[in-house]
């Protein structure tokens, strides 16, 4: 795991000191990439590729980036593991001249790789995570690609005439013509999704590189992007080709690609383990370490106090019978709530998915013992884990029927139901937690009968604000893969909809971000066996009831598990693992949430309606609503806002861009 970042830019080339922004932008990414540091320049075309590396695999000098191939053609900087190098190196030495190899990296591996099958080519025999940024000395072109599923970020735009990239934003803030505008689209989109959903960032002109692809840049401006791999074509092949196997058959054969997926993951030279919930993704995983390894598998879980917040017992209990060699740590709510003020750097731009919390705290007890951790991200997308699955196709089965205009009439009188009433309820109800939270589900459900189609109602389910664009000023969300039936997978099963959406926009947008950006805040790599490309592959090829039966999901997987831990380890209700951010924001935080969501401030610096966000704050302080995920969206915005000065961001008028600055 490591940290690149480079620009192109001729135009500008001449009396900059390029060495040295260079080296200023690779600076910000030592916490990717501790172990060393290089830069490549090539003055004449105002080219530079900078590199951080956290040292995993080839430890000695010779595993230095950025590296030239052989012929010196090619020269690489790269972030991530090629997990089957080891046979395409093999590969290589059968169809190729005798190679001198210089020692036993991925990254020689991979420009040998090039100069034998070209960048596509190369990149569609790879197994693994990654981002990459290639120089091509004969044809004069810059090749950024990113993995498969968006494990590995890669930001990159245009400042002026000069092409930027790296791998998170903070590098680029440094180059002498970044501007920081807010894109308050970007900010709708931010608002509805906890997340900005790619290709966006927060910042106008600044894009994630979209998973799978590859563009390709020269010295004249001109720029193609590629898709080496398609989520969309997987999905759509394994619909129209479906595994017609018995069970035990699906099940060997998810067994088996997984344990090959985990048992490349374990190579490293440096200290290894996993993350362990107690949970069936994470349990997997670790059965299948644990079943390849000679010794106790290192694993690593948090715990918390508060019921319904805690499944640190469960990962106990499967550490035990696994015999894995466990290390847990209660958190109290000040440790917990003492990571807030460290978010806005972590991930660079507003994020507001409360797992992060806990997650950036299991990643950091983790680095005191190892340097890679795996983890069972991606189980939920796959194989069907999500409770929103189940709701979703019950909900549009039993309202779908009904007419658009009568859905609409009783969505009006559902979402019209004071909450005064709800809340007179409350005050004369034994169950008081039992009407608030009905009250919750009436006004939910109001705006999800409105939806006109299927996938509108699961963008419903899946928003933190129903209408962004009514909250931020001058906000209109821009189209994104979760709205733009283009690009939507053709499959027969509106679940199934529902999983490719969240394999294009949830996972690399919330779930691996969350993972990846706690986990380099302290040095430590992660590595995602699910997301294997021939696991991802051979799950969308198993009939819905392969994942889903009885109400439950993963069933497929949960077959897996059991020939590892008994069923009574894991079958129980999810606790999940997440903070309790509505009782923190109405108490020990509520002066800190305070200042942010001030009338005043939101004014003066004219991003949201400040109505609106007021109006839910009281509601929420008086018990009338739970409005705890939409408030923590503008919070993390404005913690986000508050970090940047008055350097990092431009703060557009509501009806004049760029006419002043932030007042934070």
């Amino acid at each position: 795991m490591c940290g690149i970042v480079g620009f192109l830019d001729p135009s500008g080339s001449r009396d900059a000191d390029l060495p040295g922004l260079l080296t200023k932008m690779s600076d910000c990414l030592s916490h990717r990439g501790p172990d060393d540091a290089g830069i490549w320049i090539d003055e004449r075309l105002g080219l530079g590729l900078g590199h951080r590396r956290l040292s995993i695999l080839d430890l000695s000098p010779s595993g230095h980036q950025p590296m030239s191939s052989h012929s010196g053609r090619f020269v690489l900087s790269f972030n991530g593991e090629i997990y089957n190098y080891l046979d395409i190196r093999r590969e290589l030495e059968s169809v190729a001249s005798p190679i001198r190899w210089r020692g036993h990296s991925d990254t020689e591996v991979m420009l040998e790789a090039v100069e034998r099958w070209g960048v596509r080519g190369s990149l569609e025999r790879m197994t693994g995570m990654f981002a990459l940024a290639l120089w091509d000395r004969a044809e004069s072109t810059l090749h950024i690609a990113r993995d498969r599923l968006g494990e590995k970020p890669l930001y990159y735009g245009w400042l002026d005439r000069a092409f930027v990239f790296a791998s998170e934003l903070k590098a680029l803030h440094t180059h002498p013509r970044w501007k920081g505008e807010i894109d308050r689209g970007a900010l709708s989109l931010f608002l509805r999704h906890t997340f900005v959903p790619a290709p966006y960032s927060i910042y106008k002109g600044i894009h994630k590189l979209t998973p799978g692809t590859v563009l390709s840049v020269r010295p004249d401006g001109s720029s193609t992007e590629v898709a080496y791999w398609s989520a969309r074509d997987v999905a759509e092949r394994g619909d129209a080709d479906p595994f017609v196997g018995t069970e035990i058959e699906a099940a060997d054969m998810l067994e088996s690609l997984l344990s090959r997926a985990v048992g490349r993951q374990m190579v490293a030279d440096v200290p290894l383990g996993a993350f362990l919930s107690g949970g069936v993704d994470s349990s997997t995983v670790v059965a299948l370490m644990q079943a390849q390894s000679e010794r106790p598998v290192k694993t690593f879980t948090i715990g918390f106090r508060e019921a319904g917040h805690n499944e640190a017992e469960h990962a106990k209990a499967v550490a035990r019978h696994l015999g894995t060699e466990h290390t847990e740590l209660y958190v109290t709510p000040a440790e917990a709530m003492n990571v807030i003020p460290r978010l806005p750097t972590l991930y660079d731009e507003p994020f507001s998915d409360a797992s992060q919390i806990p997650t950036f705290l299991v990643a950091q007890l983790a680095r005191r013992k190892v340097t890679v951790s795996l983890s069972g991200d991606g189980g939920d997308e796959l194989f069907g884990g999500y409770y929103r699955y189940f709701v979703g196709r019950r909900l549009w089965h039993n309202l779908g029927w009904m007419p658009a205009t009568l859905r609409r009439l009783a969505a009006a009188g559902l979402v019209a139901i004071p909450p005064g009433l709800v809340a007179g309820l409350m005050a004369v109800s034994s169950n008081k937690a039992r009407i608030a939270n009905l009250g919750e589900r009436l006004h939910k459900l109001g705006a999800l009968l409105a939806a006109a189609s299927p996938e509108e109602m699961d963008r419903g389910l899946i928003s933190q604000w129903n209408d962004p664009a009514e909250v931020v000023l001058a906000g209109a969300e821009p189209i994104t893969a979760a709205t733009d039936p283009r690009q939507w997978a053709k499959l027969s099963d509106f679940t199934q909809r529902m999983m490719f959406l969240d394999l294009v926009t949830w996972l690399p947008d919330d779930i691996l971000v969350k993972v990846d950006r706690a986990a380099m805040g302290v040095s430590l790599e992660t590595r995602v066996p699910m997301l294997d490309h021939a696991v991802v592959e051979f799950a969308w090829r198993l009939p819905l009831s392969y994942k889903i039966r009885g109400g439950e999901g993963k069933w497929l997987l949960r077959q897996v598990l059991f020939r590892h831990v008994p069923r009574e380890l894991i079958d129980r209700p999810k606790s999940g693992f997440d903070v309790p951010i509505g009782s923190w924001i109405g108490g020990p935080l509520r002066d800190w949430a305070e200042s942010l969501l001030s009338e005043d401030r939101l004014r003066r610096e004219g991003y949201f309606n400040p109505a609106i966000i007021r109006d839910r704050w009281s509601q929420h302080l008086a018990g009338r609503r739970d409005w705890q995920q939409a408030l923590w969206g503008v919070l993390m915005f404005q913690s986000w806002l508050e970090s940047q000065g008055q350097t990092g961001v431009l703060a557009p008028d509501r009806t004049t861009p760029l006419a002043v600055s932030a007042a934070v």
